[in-house]
């Protein structure tokens, strides 16, 4: 891949990846008309059909594990791997093996960061991810663990006020003690629906892909 196209596959990426993070969303503005832009490079480039088939390997796992774990990966997830999926296999076979692999890595690794960081000592409770966007397994384990906790008694969940003009509520981690179980959320309230219940692994696709086309010979 040219220098210049690389360079704007990073623009595309950097954009959509700040947007995940603050949102933990990724709109459709920015990932299908970039899907179409990268198979209209591939077109030019007379590899339309490589584009496409690995827009196709990448993108229907995720739209199978969106449809059977909505929580674990998002729909905008799904579309992004659309344009990354034809950008990466442009760069070859390998370059796309490797950046379908490191994603969920990567997002694995900044979920189990997140939760040692937050149950270090000295440091203050505050908001902690209860499930990460890192594939089937990966957020199977980190949303099992916490909700395996919370069913020993080892914490509570409870409401915090959100801040004016916010409409979605923030949950926190604290001891039992400290409240009474009848503040407790009920369980089927807890999910990783909010900004600070989630790990993006949106960043995680595009660093895989970005690092895999210029690292991968």
């Amino acid at each position: 891949m040219e220098i210049a196209a690389l360079l704007l596959l990073a623009a595309w990426c950097a954009a959509l990846s700040v947007i995940d993070l603050r949102s933990r969303r990724l709109p459709d503005v920015l990932t299908l008309p970039g899907a179409a832009v990268i198979a209209i490079y591939g077109l030019a480039q007379g590899r339309w059909a490589t584009a496409a088939v690995g827009a196709l390997l990448l993108a229907v796992p995720y739209l199978l594990l969106h449809l059977c774990a909505p929580d674990a990966l998002g729909a905008g997830d799904v579309k992004l791997a659309l344009g990354l999926g034809a950008a990466t296999a442009l760069g070859g076979a390998q370059v796309w093996v490797w950046a379908a692999l490191a994603a969920p890595v990567l997002t694995a690794a900044a979920g189990i960061g997140i939760l040692l960081a937050h149950r270090a000592p000295g440091r203050e409770t505050g908001p902690a991810p209860l499930a990460s966007r890192a594939g089937p397994a990966t957020a199977s384990w980190l949303g099992g663990c916490w909700f395996a906790r919370l069913e020993r008694g080892g914490a509570r969940v409870n409401p915090r006020t959100p801040a004016v003009g916010s409409s979605v509520s923030t949950t926190t981690l604290t001891s039992p003690r400290e409240h009474e179980p009848s503040t407790a959320l009920p369980r089927d309230s807890i999910g990783p629906g909010t900004p600070d219940g989630t790990v993006a692994h949106g960043p995680a696709m595009c660093v895989a892909s970005l690092l895999a086309l210029v690292v991968v010979p």
